[in-house]
């Protein structure tokens, strides 16, 4: 069943816990991800990057999204990912995604904030719920998927700089009435290359001062004790691509290793992929919403 994002984390904020959101940048990705949620019971938000419109335009795959959404047995949301074009994002709300990210964190504070209010006003007339980003997610030079380049620890003056602040996060939700809102404190984009050191109590700092959803960027190299820490602390929707992308490359590679010299063919290795991905995500959920399952 097809829902907004703001309906979702609702119920997840309530009852602490965390609704996965994956990338689905083909057909197969949509089917493993919408199987792994009904598995389980859990609703689940497919999304399609800006970045990702390189593999396949989000004219194409979006319209797939929405009628495997509208068939889901679980609550799903469809969601525009870290959209920096006003235009993609208008374009997202035409073709009926539930949920649209305007990312402007790259841009000042004061312009973040102008073009942040100017889209919640657009996407709160049309149904549509929003998602911005404060602060900067690290990004690997592998997989990192931001479209932006590696960005370190090392880029900044001091960790101060690049993660939320509690008081500047009040004062952007209460002038733009975001209905989630993106958060750094430490994650990482991509593979990650080394151990990602996280302040956690950040989070809940920040909760202190706004109650709305948190959202959690970088999930890489996060262990699932730090997953659930960062739930309990406030954080309800987890971003998750790379390592279900590697999960179903891995399961390609098993399945061609296992035919040998024998003949192969396309859709036994695309089905190969899937499961990956699906046993894969599948795993991530469980983390996500153990308080519910």
């Amino acid at each position: 069943m097809l829902m907004t994002m703001k309906e979702i984390l609702k119920d997840a904020k309530d009852r602490k816990y965390a609704v996965g959101a994956f990338n689905v940048p083909n057909l197969e990705s949509i089917q493993a991800v919408i199987a792994a949620a009904e598995e389980l019971k859990v609703p689940v938000i497919l999304q399609h990057a800006e970045v990702h419109e390189n593999l396949i335009s989000m004219q194409e795959i979006g319209p797939i999204m929405l009628d495997y959404a509208r068939r889901a047995s679980v609550p799903v949301c469809v969601h525009l990912d870290h959209g920096a074009s006003f235009d993609l994002c208008i374009q997202a709300i035409r073709l009926g995604f539930t949920s649209i990210m305007y990312d402007a964190s790259a841009k000042s504070y004061e312009e973040n904030l102008e073009e942040t209010k100017e889209i919640v006003k657009i996407a709160h007339a049309a149904g549509v719920s929003v998602e911005a980003e404060l602060g900067h997610i690290f990004t690997s030079s592998i997989g990192g998927g931001e479209g932006r380049g590696a960005v370190g620890a090392e880029d900044f003056n001091s960790l101060d700089d690049c993660y939320t602040d509690p008081i500047t996060a009040k004062n952007f939700v209460e002038a733009t009435h975001v209905d989630a809102l993106a958060i750094s404190f430490g994650t990482t984009h991509g593979v990650y290359l080394t151990e990602p050191k996280l302040d956690l109590n950040r989070i809940t700092e920040i909760k202190k001062q706004i109650d709305i959803p948190f959202v959690m960027h970088g999930g890489s190299g996060v262990s699932d004790e730090d997953f659930k820490t960062a739930i309990q602390n406030g954080i309800t929707k987890i971003n998750y691509y790379t390592y279900g992308a590697m999960a179903g490359g891995n399961k390609i590679r098993e399945y061609v290793k296992s035919v040998g010299n024998n003949e192969i063919f396309l859709h036994d290795i695309i089905a190969a992929g899937k499961e990956g991905v699906k046993e894969d995500v599948k795993s991530a959920m469980k983390v996500f919403a153990d308080s519910i399952l």
